[in-house]
């Protein structure tokens, strides 16, 4: 079920042109990485002294990972941030041109790769806004099954043209978020044949939430992924990436999930469980790599939900 978007009729204000990915490709391609990034530190200290709505979008989860920071120290943390994810979108530029350009080391991707194999149904791949989900999509080439990303249209024509995932050799293909039932249907006929479906788990984009602890407050994450997981009796893997060095990433899908009702009374108190848990993970994640969250929404303040 959807409820309104507060958003809709005033789009979020898009960031990033054409010029400005071409010039960091650019860079990458003749003076490679480091120099790129080297760039960042102008790019993201004009974002924070003249971009107020940024850095406001970085406030609510900078205010609980840093609870014990000043105006200043919490302004601080706001550019690293925007520093790492400046980082994280040259990395999937790059990886346009090179495919093998970082060294990716795999967390519980032999298991992941066994519990395919022993399925003729697919799974569901809970993603989040962390890391470098599109590097971590490309580990996924050997899967032998395509790969389909349940996902909102990309408003912004230089980000969708410039920072694509290469779907024509991934495999990878789009389901609309925006078809009825919020692309449901057609998640369910998917995951039924067999393939992989991705979801973004931890922003509702209006659709229904429960409440959960995260980060030491009250969260509202999405559910849909689970109530159709639990449909489909399929199981959820939660899909991690973490830049960990320069030319290193680490993938991490050991995370598997198996959202089952246990009986048919009480459905979204197990329902808010199997989110208790993803959140449990999320933030175990952000523990180890607090410069790695890019959820610049506050689901923590933010009321669009049904109760």
């Amino acid at each position: 079920m959807r409820t309104a978007d507060r958003s809709e009729g005033h789009p979020a204000r898009m960031r990033g042109n054409r010029f400005g990915f071409w010039f960091f490709r650019l860079l990458i391609r003749v003076l490679g990485l480091r120099v790129a990034y080297s760039f960042l530190y102008i790019v993201c200290a004009y974002y924070l002294l003249f971009d107020p709505s940024a850095v406001s979008a970085a406030v609510p989860y900078v205010a609980r990972r840093f609870p014990e920071s000043g105006r200043l120290k919490r302004h601080l943390h706001i550019y690293r941030l925007f520093i790492s994810q400046g980082k994280q979108l040259i990395d999937r530029s790059a990886i346009l041109h090179q495919n093998d350009l970082f060294d990716l080391k795999l967390k519980g991707h032999e298991e992941f790769v066994e519990l395919l194999e022993n399925r003729e149904s697919g799974l569901i791949l809970l993603t989040a806004h962390v890391g470098n989900w599109q590097l971590a999509l490309s580990s996924l080439g050997e899967m032998k099954r395509d790969v389909y990303l349940l996902m909102r249209p990309e408003h912004n024509v230089a980000v969708n043209t410039s920072l694509r995932v290469r779907r024509e050799e991934k495999g990878i293909k789009i389901i609309s978020a925006e078809d009825n039932i919020g692309g449901a249907l057609q998640v369910m006929n998917v995951l039924a044949e067999g393939h992989i479906v991705s979801i973004m788990g931890d922003r509702s984009y209006g659709f229904d939430t429960v409440e959960v602890p995260f980060l030491g407050d009250t969260a509202r994450f999405p559910f849909s992924a689970f109530v159709i997981a639990a449909a489909a009796k399929c199981p959820v893997a939660v899909l991690l990436s973490a830049k960990v060095s320069e030319y290193g990433y680490l993938i991490d899908v050991s995370h598997i999930l198996y959202p089952k009702y246990k009986s048919a009374r009480g459905k979204r108190g197990q329902i808010a469980s199997w989110v208790r848990n993803y959140a449990a993970i999320l933030q175990d994640y952000i523990d180890d790599y607090p410069y790695q969250c890019f959820l610049f929404f506050d689901i923590w303040g933010d009321d669009e939900r049904i109760e």
